[in-house]
């Protein structure tokens, strides 16, 4: 991995954009006092993660904007990016090349970017330190601060050290757990107070829940049993019902095909009666024919009679002897025959009262012999009249006997279809009552239904949902038989007897019960859970410790060979040694009881200088300090060398026999 470029943009005195080529593996860069050398460190440093705006030698963050000048106004934006070149896959990225860039406004909005790709500081920072940098490591030396191992105290030195030997990462990684494991240790104990809290309260809620699992047992035993006796019972009437209706519709048919018959046969029967009215009025009409003609003979019976009466009258007086008897006859011949040819009875009644006027002027004209001649003719005709209506009478009456033998025919016949017809309205009426008695047993049914429905509506049911719930039931076996209604209604209202004595169920305390033990599970379960993540936590930590403690261990052995070696490179003799040296127990968090105690470990220096008794550090001159600084640092990039080093003016402190003796370094 190879430093390629800085470009520095409106940061402190580079108000254009300027852009520097690191691609050589020693950069150099020089300029007069004041010229902004140590803005392209402090540029590096803020690239870097640095927060502290003193560190960066200003007061705040809007001090690192180009301010303005005479000649130019400031600027409102500051920004500064690092390019690498990836080719080697140094870092954990698939780019060839890879730019970390930081931006702030005035209005204090600070940025990074990975890639243009906008980040947080946390991230900048895990991802740096896998690279080796830092913002408060070795890897960029300011101005004034050669020295700067030496002034540090043990623990910030061994945190130099592990930055330089990629083992920050590492210590972000474990100082995060122990952050984790230190808010973990705090939700255990709040939550096993929120446990204890709730504890006594949740058993007099199980308590509660208890009588009202036990109700709900009753009520669903009562529910069923009530399937079973009211769904049994709804099932066999709508069984009843359906059955009762099948054969409903069978009678249906059958009536409906016993009337198309009854009307077929009536039919018949209209057809027979329809000839009646013929019969009985040919029978009437000859009754009226001889109703007159027998009124016709009595009167002509009368007329004969007189006669008769005339001419024995006649017969007892002198006829005169020259009355014309012949002449008179056949005077009432003619109007006797003038008679029978007219059929009208009043017309008849004129014609015999002329014959009687003839006989009389024949009497009256004194013995007339023509006068007792011609009454008896009259008789004679009006006795042949009377023989020719009792012959028509006896034709009429044939005629009537053979009408009233066809009437009787007819009346057979009628006879017979009137029977089958009242046959046939007889069946239709059979089944009409068998009908009605099926609707008088359906509505029975029905009034058991509703009576049912009422009963099971008190009961805050539905005679369709226990008709369902008995169906879901099962099969046979859950019927109840009739003989053992008794005791399944005993049951009923014995359940329901004990949830009236347990009462109504109080909805609030149930769902307070239920949400209380959720609670109490989600507790038990969280404080099982963090006691695996504090156990996780601290295996975590463990195994970190671990292998820090081994690499760093590792290196450290070989970080003094350098660090011995160039000491006396530098002072021409003498010896260093960096020294891993326990502080004594930390304890990583506040709780004692679960505390992680662990040895916390600094580094010393234990420096020999030629001819010089060392007693201590600070009894070192500056440039001693320096050179045994840049001499560590040396030794620890040359053990684990870092992506670049920033060196700005460490060689200040130094006279010129010491300060050549760095130039086989890059100073900046």
């Amino acid at each position: 991995m190879l430093l390629k470029r800085l470009e520095l943009q409106g940061l402190k005195s580079f108000a254009d954009k300027t852009i520097l080529d690191l691609s050589s593996n020693i950069t150099a860069i020089v300029g007069p006092n004041g010229s902004g050398k140590s803005n392209i460190t402090d540029g590096v440093r803020w690239i870097l993660g640095e927060r502290d705006a003193r560190n960066l030698r200003g007061t705040k963050g809007e001090d690192l904007i180009f301010s303005g000048t005479e000649k130019r106004s400031r600027l409102g934006l500051a920004q500064a990016t690092l390019y690498f070149d990836n080719e080697s896959g140094f870092f954990p990225v698939d780019f060839k090349e890879v730019s970390v860039s930081r931006k702030i406004s005035r209005d204090g909005v600070s940025q990074f970017f990975i890639n243009k790709s906008e980040v947080r500081l946390k991230d900048i920072i895990d991802f740096l330190a896998r690279i080796k940098l830092g913002a408060r490591g070795l890897t960029v030396i300011n101005q004034g601060e050669s020295d700067v191992f030496i002034k540090s105290n043990p623990q910030e030195r061994k945190e130099m050290i592990e930055e330089i030997l990629g083992l920050k990462e590492y210590q972000l990684k474990k100082n995060e757990a122990s952050r984790k494991l230190q808010n973990t240790f705090f939700n255990l104990e709040k939550a096993k107070a929120l446990v204890e809290e709730i504890k006594p309260h949740l058993r007099l809620l199980r308590r509660q829940a208890s009588r009202y699992e036990n109700r709900e047992r009753i009520a669903s035993e009562l529910k069923e049993l009530e399937s079973v006796f009211y769904g049994g019972r709804v099932k066999r009437l709508n069984n009843e019902l359906e059955k009762l209706s099948v054969i409903e519709k069978e009678i249906d048919a059958r009536i409906k095909s016993a009337k198309l018959e009854f009307e077929k046969i009536e039919s018949e029967l209209k057809g027979v009666s329809r000839n009646e009215p013929k019969t009985i009025s040919h029978i009437k009409e000859i009754r009226v024919k001889r109703q007159n003609i027998l009124e016709r003979r009595a009167e002509f019976q009368r007329t004969m009679g007189k006669l008769e009466a005339q001419l024995e009258m006649q017969a007892r007086k002198t006829v005169k002897s020259n009355i014309n008897i012949e002449d008179i006859l056949h005077r009432i011949k003619m109007i006797a025959e003038e008679g029978i040819e007219n059929s009208d009875v009043n017309k008849l009644h004129d014609i015999l009262q002329k014959i009687l006027s003839v006989i009389e002027d024949l009497f009256q004209g004194g013995n007339n012999p023509d006068k007792s001649e011609e009454a008896k003719i009259s008789y004679e005709k009006v006795l042949g009249d009377i023989k020719s209506m009792d012959d028509e009478l006896n034709r009429l009456n044939t005629d009537e006997v053979g009408l009233q033998k066809s009437l009787e025919s007819f009346n057979k016949d009628f006879k017979d279809a009137y029977e089958h017809v009242e046959s046939e309205r007889a069946k239709v009426e059979v089944l009409v009552k068998k009908k009605n008695e099926i609707l008088l047993e359906k509505e029975r049914i029905v009034i058991k239904l509703s009576s049912l429905e009422e009963e099971v509506s008190q009961m805050g049911r539905k005679l369709s949902s226990l008709e369902k719930s008995f169906d879901e039931l099962g099969d046979d076996k859950n019927t109840i038989e009739e003989s053992d209604e008794g005791v399944a209604m005993k049951r009923i209202y014995k359940l329901r007897e004990e949830i009236s004595r347990i009462g109504e169920i109080d909805a609030s305390i149930i769902t307070e019960a239920k949400e209380t033990e959720e609670r109490y599970v989600f507790l038990d379960t969280q404080i099982g859970d963090l006691e695996k993540a504090i156990t996780d936590l601290k295996l975590l930590i463990k195994e970190l410790d671990d292998k820090i403690s081994m690499e760093f261990n590792s290196a450290i052995k070989s970080i003094n060979e350098e660090f011995s070696k160039l000491v006396r490179e530098m002072f021409g003799g003498g010896k260093g040694r960096l020294m891993v040296k326990s502080l004594g127990k930390k304890i990583d968090d506040e709780y004692e009881e679960e505390a992680n105690h662990v040895d916390a470990v600094g580094i010393e220096i234990d420096i020999s200088l030629p001819k010089k008794r060392i007693k201590g550090l600070e009894a070192l001159s500056g440039g001693e300090r320096s050179l045994i600084s840049v001499a560590a640092l040396f030794a620890l990039i040359s053990v684990s060398p870092p992506p670049f080093l920033v060196l700005d003016e460490v060689d200040a402190a130094l006279d010129e026999k010491n300060a050549k003796r760095l130039d086989r370094k890059s100073v900046v």
